[in-house]
């Protein structure tokens, strides 16, 4: 009998300048959680996915798909891998318009079947009414949904957020935690996020790798891996 893949596997080291990276997990969940403190090697790991850094040696594997193989001396290219990423501070364009700025997730996605249809992402999020504006005039909150909008209408296989509360106040944080709720339970884009927040792993999250010093130290849902 085949194995099946889970739909997120990997298994990566590296060294550089003097920091170890080794790890290896394997995820089924909507929402996977990296936490762990500053430093432990999280954003590291979401680099990895994305193709961002690669792995001296491991092998990363999302939806069935294999992205980095260094055995096989396979590595696609992030424009290829299909990974939506949304940024701790959004990373919009400032020269173009909400509509405009979200719309340059479809550049990646010319040609794709399955896309989410634009219309859905801009109700469930909220941003039709901010459509012709620019991002200086956007709040905190408001760039966010527009960043997940973005990430969303390039089709991704996978969806990487790191930290993307931080920096954000409690009402802003409650919305922006809400609208990820929705995200991950209605568009089935399984989503890796990265925090070192409790409350935020608690309430978003359905599977825990939690990492210190560049190791998995456990895995499991949140309320086996964070009990005291």
């Amino acid at each position: 009998m085949t194995s099946v893949e889970p739909a997120l596997s990997v298994s990566a080291f590296q060294k550089r300048n003097g920091f170890t990276l080794d790890i290896a997990f394997d995820s089924d969940s909507p929402l996977t959680a990296l936490f762990g403190s500053s430093g432990s090697g999280k954003t590291t790991v979401l680099n990895m996915i994305a193709g961002v850094i690669r792995p001296d040696k491991g092998r990363i594997v999302v939806a069935g798909n294999v992205l980095t193989d260094t055995e096989a001396r396979i590595f696609v290219l992030p424009h290829r891998r299909r990974v939506g990423f949304v940024f701790q501070d959004a990373q919009l364009f400032p020269h173009l318009t909400v509509d405009q700025n979200i719309k340059f997730g479809q550049w990646f996605t010319r040609g794709e079947k399955n896309a989410l249809p634009l219309d859905v992402i801009v109700g469930v999020l909220g941003i039709g009414d901010l459509l012709k504006r620019r991002p200086a005039t956007l709040s905190g909150g408001e760039k966010h949904r527009v960043a997940l909008a973005r990430a969303l209408l390039s089709s991704p296989r996978i969806l990487l957020m790191d930290e993307p509360l931080a920096g954000l106040d409690d009402p802003r944080r409650m919305e922006i935690m809400s609208l990820i709720e929705r995200v991950r339970d209605e568009f089935s884009v399984p989503i890796v996020f990265v925090t070192h927040n409790l409350e935020e792993v608690r309430r978003l999250a359905t599977r825990v790798i939690r990492i210190e010093a560049g190791r998995v130290i456990a895995v499991g849902p949140p309320a086996e891996v964070l009990k005291p």
